[in-house]
């Protein structure tokens, strides 16, 4: 059996893709012993722009705030104690600070939304009730055993947040924006936007600017809630503008095509919503799609969308399979990041993301998160598609992160020891059960070929998770896996 196994690994064995090591600057701070270490969740690590590294961990109920210099030392560590009911919801990090939110549900229909803000400057927190409001529907701040929505935007400038809550009632649907001053979490304004009985509307995204109006994206349904009816979409996106005495409505469509979902992002002054689409359904995507609103007038300026190259069906399928597979589409993929750099150029990133779920001998069932290739897009200051590439992967864990630096775009993750190159083009990215990992860095350049260079071999080193890196002041800091002992590595 064991010589059959042997013999059959020798026949599928890939090219081993040539590995430099990295061009980025690799430094480590020192050990660091954690007696929180079961503290494993962390929900903010921030690097201000005084040069300290603010981390918030969470445990099963308590908070732990830590500090950490600029040579990456510890300073400052704060035990802050939790409910077991308040459930963390977001956090926006600013100058000095770090606002982690927080939803808390002592009654029955009853919500109060709690922000711990963390000074790293002034080494303080304190903990201050945002605003505290009821529902005619579900427990506990909850509806059908999922937490109410609530999203956060802060402006450019830093000085006002947006956040956004569904406060669906029996009837009817009932959507309210706050806004507050971000340093005081004085309230400037509310309004209500969505609020009729007819049709269901689903939040995408949330932008504020700095002129305190905000922008509220999301579907709103013909009939229902199903996506499609006779094979077409049975909704519209619906671009809301709330300002604190007036709401508008702008309609975005595509045309005879499904959407999942859509982003903002603001370039050149204007206010840019993308995604992607399908000739299919929402979670097949064929390209991308970009709406271009003028926010003076707020109308729709201009609407664009582009087929994905063929290189990013090679990258993921091989040259071979690459025109059959364009014709089914890709599946799973949402926006995760859009970097611009100083040229004008924009990247859009997007992780595909699904879960199943799997049963147990004894009747039971758990759900496994996937979390695999990679697509990336390149456009130029003109808003045209310059080249596409995709990662071929397979993960169990978030665990992606990229920054530009010089005009070339580095994706950092980890990965099996070696990567291997198929027979078909392709480069695989993934760990096999045979494998150590190593931390990676896939630099892509203007043209977008790529390089791939290793950090490190992770076996005898610590273990690093890119994706709660921070990138600042040019240099790209993340830390190790929490346990009895950790440390931070810098890429500059």
């Amino acid at each position: 059996m064991r010589k059959t196994f042997f013999i059959l690994n020798l026949l599928i064995v890939n090219l081993l893709v040539a590995q430099n090591s990295t061009k980025l600057n690799v430094t480590e701070s020192i050990e660091h012993r954690d007696k929180y270490y079961r503290f494993s969740d962390v929900l903010s690590n921030y690097l201000s722009p005084s040069g300290q590294t603010g981390v918030v961990r969470k445990g099963k109920k308590d908070m732990i705030f830590e500090i950490y210099d600029e040579n990456l030392e510890l300073s400052y560590t704060e035990l802050i104690k939790g409910e077991l009911k308040e459930k963390f919801i977001g956090n926006v990090s600013f100058d000095d600070q770090i606002k982690v939110f927080t939803v808390f549900s002592p009654k029955k229909k009853e919500t109060i939304v709690y922000c711990h803000v963390f000074n790293l400057k002034e080494k303080t927190h304190h903990k201050i009730q945002v605003y505290t409001s009821s529902t005619e529907k579900g427990t506990d701040g909850f509806s059908n055993g999922k937490l109410r929505e609530i999203e956060f935007s802060i402006s450019p400038s830093g000085a006002f947040l947006a956040v956004a809550a569904n406060n669906t009632k029996k009837n009817s649907n009932a959507f309210k924006i706050r806004v507050f001053n971000a340093q005081s979490l004085k309230l400037v304004y509310q309004n209500l936007y969505q609020e009729q009985q007819d049709h269901f509307f689903e939040f995408n995204d949330l932008f504020i600017d700095d002129d305190s109006t905000v922008y509220i994206l999301g579907k709103l349904f013909k009939e229902g809630k199903k996506q499609k009816k006779k094979g077409k979409a049975n909704y519209n996106f619906v671009l809301n503008k709330i300002e604190p005495n007036k709401v508008e409505s702008l309609e975005l469509s595509l045309n005879d095509v499904h959407i999942n979902s859509l982003t903002f992002t603001k370039e050149k002054n204007e206010l840019h919503v993308l995604g992607f689409y399908s000739e299919k359904n929402v979670l097949k995507i064929k390209g991308a799609c970009r709406f271009i609103i003028d926010r003076d007038a707020f109308s729709l300026k201009d609407k664009k969308s582009y087929l994905f190259p063929e290189q990013v069906y090679e990258d993921l399928y091989g040259y071979r399979m690459a025109a059959k597979k364009k014709n089914k589409e890709l599946s799973n993929f949402k926006v995760d990041y859009v970097l611009s750099d100083a040229k004008g150029n924009s990247y859009w990133l997007a992780e595909e993301f699904y879960i199943t779920y799997h049963y147990t001998s004894n009747g039971g069932m758990y759900t496994v998160e996937h979390y695999d290739d990679i697509l990336i897009l390149k456009f130029n200051d003109q808003d045209e598609l310059q080249w596409g590439r995709s990662v071929f992967k397979r993960a169990f864990k978030p665990s992606y992160n990229v920054f530009l630096k010089e005009n070339e775009l580095h994706l950092i993750l980890n990965s099996g020891k070696k990567l291997s190159k198929k027979e078909d083009g392709r480069t695989k990215t993934s760990k096999t059960w045979l494998q150590s990992s190593a931390l990676y860095d896939f630099v892509y350049s203007e043209s977008g070929e790529v390089s791939y260079d290793k950090i490190q071999d992770n076996k005898g080193n610590y273990y690093y998770r890119p994706n709660y890196g921070a990138f600042y002041d040019d240099k790209f800091i993340m830390l190790s896996s929490i346990g009895l002992k950790t440390r931070f590595m810098i890429l500059k």
